[in-house]
């Protein structure tokens, strides 16, 4: 999990700015309030000066990949920094179920039953009631988490009513060789058939396209902070927004 100790200087608040003109933008070509975008900080491998950084501009909403990375680092930011609101962004095991809910303030990749019944036990036994997002994979690639989309209006109802969550959205990683529009697009037709107001889609080279078709969440990771510093070690499963 050990970050690389050198790194090449970055300006992460003149990242930051950068990206928040760029939603700005986006959000006025496509006659939309700026107020309804969400701008996710992928802090995922980053060093934490870089992340300190993003906290001193301003930027308190982030998104991580990892449980043991994550508990790594934020329950001392949290400490310093007020405010701080925690993403779990990536592939989610069940025997890390007890230790998201403790550390997120929202679960983004809830794909599977076994994994809601999992996070539904540990809001009741924590006393914690987390607002998550189902991950549908919206190319139906084998290899990517998420249920498939002809399935996500089931998995929703079962979401509410068999397991009491909070579904506040849908999250999707499209594949990379394809236009984000479509992936974006089908899920706001399924967040609207279900009631559902959140949208979480888009990254560092696509987050425009995105937010035009309907995204309110974007995971935005390079465009902020730069390339990720060589890993020493990988943690053993995970998806990847950035």
């Amino acid at each position: 999990m050990a970050i690389a100790e050198q790194a090449e200087p970055v300006d992460v608040a003149a990242n930051l700015r950068a990206v928040r003109a760029r939603i700005l933008e986006a959000c006025r070509a496509a006659g939309r309030d700026p107020a309804e975008i969400t701008l996710i900080a992928v802090s995922k491998a980053q060093p934490p000066a870089r992340i300190e950084a993003a906290l001193t501009a301003g930027q308190r909403v982030f998104g991580e990949n990892y449980v043991q990375e994550a508990a790594a680092r934020w329950p001392e930011l949290r400490a310093r920094f007020p405010g701080i609101e925690l993403h779990m962004i990536g592939a989610l095991q069940t025997n890390k179920a007890r230790e998201a809910v403790r550390l997120f303030d929202v679960v983004q990749t809830v794909d599977r039953p076994k994994l809601a019944a999992a996070l539904a036990r540990e809001m009741e036994r924590q006393d914690r009631r987390l607002p998550v997002f189902v991950e549908v994979n919206t190319g139906g690639e084998p290899q990517k988490a998420g249920v498939a989309p002809e399935a996500a209006d089931a998995f929703i109802a079962s979401c509410r009513r068999e397991y009491g969550l909070e579904v506040a959205g849908l999250m999707a990683i499209p594949p990379a060789e394809e236009d984000v529009a479509l992936h974006t697009a089908l899920l706001a037709k399924i967040a609207r058939r279900n009631g559902l107001s959140g949208i979480s889609i888009g990254m560092s080279h696509d987050f425009e396209t995105a937010i035009r078709f309907g995204a309110t969440h974007v995971r935005v990771g390079t465009a902020i902070f730069g390339p990720r510093p060589p890993r020493r070690s990988q943690p053993a499963s995970g998806s990847s927004s950035s």
